[in-house]
């Protein structure tokens, strides 16, 4: 049985874990210059040597889970045949949206393509051009598209099978116990959990990160604090005092209800900008956009520059990659958390069929309006995110009415979006570290959100965005290379359980068969002993 209280002490993963990331937090407070100058040979080494994996395995994630989708897997049930989902349909998604990549898509829904349109991948275009504003939309998709989610998806599905259907702790070693039996309760799981612990840890805070610039740039222009490290610093401090008071609250009353007000809010905003903004436009843009996306996906997907040697795809390609990467362990966990009693293909498509739609909207309308203004009002939007890359989405809402309301509900979807994001992860760390809890203990999360964010604090002190985008590459690709052994233990594991319902179902077709073949007997003796004549 699932226990739905923390019983269980923290264990060697708790206390390995924390130990490794405060060894971080001081090696990058006492020596920030040795610290910033390793992490750049490691991701030097990383990106040039493997590069190309981080490609093809994230391609190879959403190839493996549209098959499993439409296989005879997709109808397994994540709980028992016939249980009812745990959440509506809606706060589902809301929740899946909210911490996933929620922070994401404000920071960059502006500043990506407005940067692209500047300087355009790979040169393929003239800068400031049709053709760049073109490409720029294209690849705004794509890093926010399937791919992304497919990361969290092939976690997710691990987590919620064991957890749901095998009656197993929701621990990402458990996703191995079909191929490496009860080697996960020993050194060899606790292993695997510790790495799931650190790489959530630099994903999450590398969004905290991400999230405190996008604040203090909001911040500057609407009530004209001064854009600089120590605002950052004082912003996460209370940011994270109020998602860690938020952690202590239960699943069902904290984070669902934060992230139906992060949709609503954020729908609020994303319809003023539609319509207040150049709708046609959007529109046009995001049909084009969308068009260009799937035309071109499989160029995209695996594309390098061995011929010219430009970092394009390290700079960007393989940093989203990486950041989906290291955040797979906590959003598909919690995912998983919050999907019991839906049937796989339902899990796949929602994970990542529905939040990919609503990143092209916003896309559309915030990237798509920058674009509009930037191309037929010059704007200077380009110049504004080229001196700082945060400040683009609220460079565009003061072009557009009401921009010191629309501003200040800006801020606060951010700040909302940001506690989503970091109060789903201490839940999921308390779950990694407590064994497995369903509900982990209190503590445990509080101490999880204290790591999270003195690492977020040490990264904006070692460089800001450089430094989060370095360490976001460099903690995900060990945590890749265990997802492909993830994800062949889950198709065995699916296979087992398909290979036992087609035995059950065979047994159940001859039982079947075989009173059937009784009762003929049956019946033609009693019409052999009706015809015989009865003596005289």
């Amino acid at each position: 049985m699932i226990n739905t209280v923390s019983q269980s002490q923290p264990g060697w993963v708790f206390y390995i874990s924390i130990s490794l990331l405060s060894g971080f937090i001081a090696l990058a407070t006492l020596y920030p210059d040795l610290f910033s100058i390793s992490a750049e040979r490691a991701l030097s080494f990383t990106t040039s040597h493997f590069g190309w994996l981080y490609l093809s395995v994230t391609t190879g994630f959403l190839v493996f889970c549209i098959s499993i989708a439409l296989s005879n897997y997709g109808r397994i049930r994540l709980g028992a045949d016939g249980e009812a989902p745990e959440f509506s349909y809606l706060s589902w998604l809301g929740m899946i949206f909210s911490a996933g990549m929620g922070v994401g898509l404000v920071f960059w829904g502006v500043a990506e393509p407005i940067t692209h349109y500047a300087s355009p991948p790979f040169g393929n275009a003239p800068p400031h051009s049709p053709e760049s504003a073109g490409l720029a939309m294209r690849y705004s998709l794509f890093h926010w598209g399937f791919h992304q989610w497919a990361n969290f998806g092939i976690v997710g599905l691990a987590i919620a099978y064991v957890r749901f259907r095998q009656q197993r702790p929701g621990l990402i070693s458990e996703a191995f116990r079909s191929t490496l039996g009860d080697r996960v309760d020993g050194g060899m799981g606790h292993a695997i959990n510790v790495l799931a612990v650190v790489s959530t840890v630099f994903g999450v805070a590398t969004t905290l990160g991400l999230g405190m610039l996008q604040i203090n740039s909001g911040a500057s222009s609407v009530f004209n604090i001064e854009f600089a490290l120590s605002s950052q610093l004082v912003i996460l401090a209370g940011v994270g005092v109020i998602f860690l008071l938020c952690s202590l609250a239960p699943l069902e009353s904290g984070i669902r209800h934060i992230s139906d007000l992060n949709m609503w809010l954020a729908g609020l905003l994303l319809v003023f900008v539609f319509f207040a903004g150049p709708t046609d436009f959007i529109t046009a843009s995001m049909t084009n956009a969308i068009g260009d996306y799937f035309g071109n996906l499989i160029g995209m997907s695996l594309v390098m520059t061995p011929y010219t040697g430009e970092d394009w795809v390290e700079r960007w390609t393989i940093f989203y990659w990486a950041w989906g990467l290291s955040w797979a362990p906590f959003v598909g966990t919690f995912i998983a958390r919050i999907s019991r009693g839906r049937t796989i293909r339902e899990f796949i498509f929602g994970v990542i069929g529905m939040p990919v739609l609503l990143s092209a909207l916003w896309f559309a309308t915030f990237g798509g309006s920058a674009l509009y203004f930037e191309v037929f009002r010059n704007a200077q939007i380009a110049e504004t995110v080229s001196q700082e890359i945060s400040a683009g989405l609220f460079a565009l809402l003061e072009l557009l009415p009401g921009s010191a309301v629309t501003g200040v509900m800006m801020l606060v979807l951010i700040v909302l979006f940001v506690i989503t994001s970091a109060n789903s992860a201490t839940f999921v760390l308390g779950m990694f570290a407590g064994k497995g809890a369903l509900v982990p203990k209190p503590w445990l999360r509080f101490t999880f959100g204290v790591i999270q964010v003195l690492v977020a604090g040490v990264l904006l002190l070692s460089g800001g965005l450089s430094s989060l985008q370095t360490v976001s590459i460099v903690a995900a690709f060990p945590f890749m290379i265990l997802m492909v052994f993830m994800a062949s233990a889950l198709l065995k594991s699916l296979r087992d359980e398909q290979r036992q319902i087609e035995l059950h179902e065979a047994l159940m077709r001859e039982r079947l068969q075989r009173l059937i073949d009784e009762h003929e007997v049956d019946r033609s003796k009693s019409e052999q002993d009706q015809d015989r004549p009865t003596p005289q």
